[in-house]
This record gives C-alpha cells, structure tokens and sequence, in this order.
C-alpha cells in the first residue's frame, strides 16, 4: 500500500482498515516528505535512504518536483526489495497528482500479472503517462482525496475489496510459460490474416500475443520485448509508423518497433495498415489532410487515404530502422492491397499502389534483407500463409520458407 500519510493520513489508516479486513497483510510505504507520521513498514526515512539521501537532505531541496524524483527512485529500489524478500500480491495507492506519478512508477517497476490499483483524482482525464504499457487499473477518485466522505468511502472501500479479491487470486506461477514468446500487432482491418498467423504458430505450441496498434500497442509490444525473452516479432501493422510519420492520431513515436531490432529479435514486417492515416471527425481530417480520399470509421476516427510520397516516406523510415537491426529481418509486401479499407470491398482501395512500393522498398532497404513481393491481398490465406511459413524458419520448427 502506497499512501503519504504526511497528506493523507485518515485516508490511508481508512483503506488500511477496509484492506485488513478483506483478509489482506499490508506492507504500508509511506513516501511522505514533509514528516513521518505513524510506523508505517517502510518509513519515508527508509524511501530516501534507498535513493541514497537522508529523508533531512530531501526535505532541504525546497522543491516538490526534485523531493518527489527521489522518493521515486528510492520508492521503486525499496519496493523491489521487499519484493524479492517476501513477494508482494498486489499493489494499491491512492492519490491527486503528485501521489499518482509515484505511485504508478512503482508500479511499473513490477511485473505483468502482478495487480495493481491506482485510485486517483487523474483517472477521469488523461492516463496514458501514469499507466503507459502496464497492466495497471486506475480508478476515479470521484472527490479530491481529502477525508473521508459518503463517496469516497464507497470509493475506497470498493478499491480495497478489488485489490484483495485479484490478489488472494494472483498465482505468479501461472505466469511462467516455457513455450517460445511471439509478438505481433494488427488492427481490425488486418484481423482475417493476422487471424491465421495466431492461429499456426499456437497450434504449433508457441505463445502468441497480439496488440492493438492504435497508438499504445505498439509501444507495450516494444516494452515486452524490452523486459521478457521473446523468440519472434510479427510486426504487421504500420499505423503507428505511418502517423508518427505524417500527424495521425496514433503516432508510435519515433523509436516505434526499434526494440526487436536492437535486440536482435528474427522480425518480419509487413505494410499493413499503412494505405491510411488515422485522423479525427471527417470535417477535421479533410482540414488536415486535403486532396485524398477519405473512410469514415466513426464519428471519431476518419482513414485518410495515403498516396505514393507517404508511402515512399515509410519505406525510407524503414530502411533507417533496419540498419539498427542486430538479428534477421524480413518484410512481405501484399500486392493486392494494405487492408480491408485497401481491397475492392473497402472505400480506399488502390491497386497501382502495393507494386511500386514494393519496388520502392528494395531499393532503399540493405540488399541483405529480403523483400517479398506477394500476389494477395493481405488478408488473404495466400499471405497469412507466407507469414506463417517465414515465421516458422525463424522459430526453427522444422518447416522453411
């Protein structure tokens, strides 16, 4: 439990009490600054002395923004600690603002599978850079968290059931998987192929993860690749690259799919996705991007036809991406369109695009690295099957492309 009782004391003593009687031991860290209130197990002294600093040092600087960066760093070091001495089975904070950032960067310190529960006064707003590629849950505060009170009793209350309920269930045993780790990111009108790629490699005895890649997917496939031991990267959706490239809405940033590389992952990539950018209300999007055609989605999100510049652009992208690349690379190329939107059912198809592309592709991409060239469209079992049989060879299982 991550709780300053320096602020937030009777708040605190109250989720303590609703979690006590939920059946739960509490491990209390109390990253406080102003003063130590109580015996809480890890006092704010013992916070700071994990960063290195005496709690009296950190009070000296005078200044919230520095303060917290070291009972951050002190917080996670600490809580690790704890961890592997008797490891925790879930974590819980509530918080405003301040609270929020630490208590969500401990967090993250933490492995998948592991609860974790923030209740903050910053979980009706924007919550990407307090969850960023965690499993965490944040749940709204409703009222500043500033006493007790008829809702944010129920609030806690509710928080500390949840919390007890996930963690008397959290088996960490159930997490390790011994079968090879597969990557791979789609969207829905990418989903008939990427559909039937899953389906082989699980049948073949791998585990396969799929992420959603509409702005944070990529990301948490790169953060996973980052922190866990993964046999193959499926990358088979551009969307992220292609709006960092030219304003959309989901834009990955520019280190989006670098990790695998790095890394030296086997990595097979493929332009799905990448015949349209994501863009807002279809008045907006003809705005931001005249002269195309457009596919309204929804309301919300409008598919902005991309033209050969841009998808010369992503190919150019690509070819400084792989230079990085420490393990095989492959890419395929569907000539018969990008997605669904992209096929003679869709309302962006464009067939003159895929070939040029693809030639495009091997002129800019290091001669060492296969370009495929594929007589399909990409949701076809044609390409889903050229996948399959690349990505097998990389796994090793006996059947090469």
């Amino acid at each position: 439990m991550i709780v300053t009782h320096d602020t937030k004391e009777f708040e605190g003593r109250f989720l303590r009490t609703c979690l006590e009687e939920a059946g739960c031991e509490i491990v209390h860290l109390d990253p406080s600054v102003r003063r130590t209130v109580g015996s809480p197990e890890i006092p704010p002294e013992e916070v700071a002395e994990a960063a290195g600093w005496s709690i009296e040092r950190v009070r000296a600087l005078g200044h919230e923004g520095k303060c917290q960066a070291v009972m951050i760093e002190g917080a996670i070091r600490v809580a690790l600690h704890h961890h592997e001495a008797q490891p925790f089975s879930g974590i819980i904070s509530i918080g405003g603002s301040m609270g929020t950032t630490l208590g969500t960067a401990v967090m993250k310190a933490f492995p998948y599978g592991l609860p974790k529960l923030m209740v903050s006064t910053m979980a009706s707003g924007f919550t990407a850079p307090f969850v960023g590629a965690k499993d965490i849950i944040m749940s709204n505060a409703v009222t500043d968290v500033s006493g007790i009170n008829s809702i944010s009793r129920d609030v806690y209350r509710n928080a500390a059931l949840a919390i007890a309920g996930m963690a008397k269930g959290y088996d960490p045993a159930a997490q390790r998987e011994d079968r090879p780790l597969v990557l791979m990111t789609t969207l829905g009108t990418t989903e008939a192929s990427v559909r039937r790629v899953r389906e082989a490699l699980q049948d073949d005895g791998n585990e396969v993860m799929v992420f959603h890649c509409a702005g944070g997917g990529g990301g948490t496939l790169d953060a996973i690749v980052e922190g866990r031991d993964v046999a193959l990267v499926l990358d088979l959706s551009a969307t992220e690259i292609v709006d960092h490239l030219h304003g959309g809405l989901t834009d990955g940033g520019p280190e989006r799919a670098m990790a695998a590389l790095r890394k030296g992952i086997p990595t097979i990539l493929a332009p799905g996705n990448a015949d349209f950018i994501i863009g807002g209300p279809l008045a907006e999007a003809k705005k931001r991007f005249p002269g195309t055609r457009y596919h309204m989605h929804n309301a919300a999100l409008t598919a902005v036809r991309t033209q050969m510049q841009e998808l010369r652009n992503l190919a150019d992208h690509y070819a400084k991406m792989v230079i990085e690349a420490k393990g095989p690379v492959r890419f395929f190329v569907p000539l018969g369109g990008f997605s669904s939107h992209d096929s003679p059912e869709g309302h962006l198809h464009d067939i003159n695009v895929p070939g040029p592309f693809a030639e495009y592709l091997r002129k800019v991409i290091p001669s060492a690295i296969p370009v495929e060239a594929v007589d399909a469209h990409f949701n076809d079992e044609v390409f889903a099957d050229r996948i399959i049989l690349a990505a097998r060879d990389y796994l090793k299982i006996g059947v090469h492309a």
